[in-house]
């Protein structure tokens, strides 16, 4: 598979399972996830990490930020649906979250 293609609905369910913390919108055909940090500095810091990456990977998020919270979905929208991107992006702010998320636990 070419990592710009649709996952089918097997792998899409692969990479769910993966990624227990998301979910899948079928209406926005797009994996979804709701993120809540200790403040709005380390939220908006969150976002600038994942939007530099998402600029290196030339695949962008929709989402959504208020105060402490940040909503994030990704779809592929050249394939109409989840590809590998989405889902390589997802851990990216997994990863990104969990680090964010030790530093500021007492």
């Amino acid at each position: 598979m070419r990592h710009q293609d649709r996952l089918d609905p097997d792998a899409l369910r692969l990479a769910l399972a993966d990624l227990p913390l998301w979910t899948f919108d079928a209406t926005r055909s797009a994996l979804t996830r709701r993120f809540r940090f200790a403040s709005f500095a380390e939220a908006f810091g969150f976002m600038a990490e994942i939007a530099l990456q998402a600029e290196r990977h030339d695949h962008h998020p929709e989402w959504s930020n208020v105060y402490n919270r940040v909503e994030v979905a990704w779809t592929s929208h050249d394939v109409q649906g989840v590809s590998a991107r989405d889902v390589a992006m997802a851990r990216a702010c997994d990863q990104a979250a969990a680090h964010r998320l030790q530093a500021s636990a007492p």
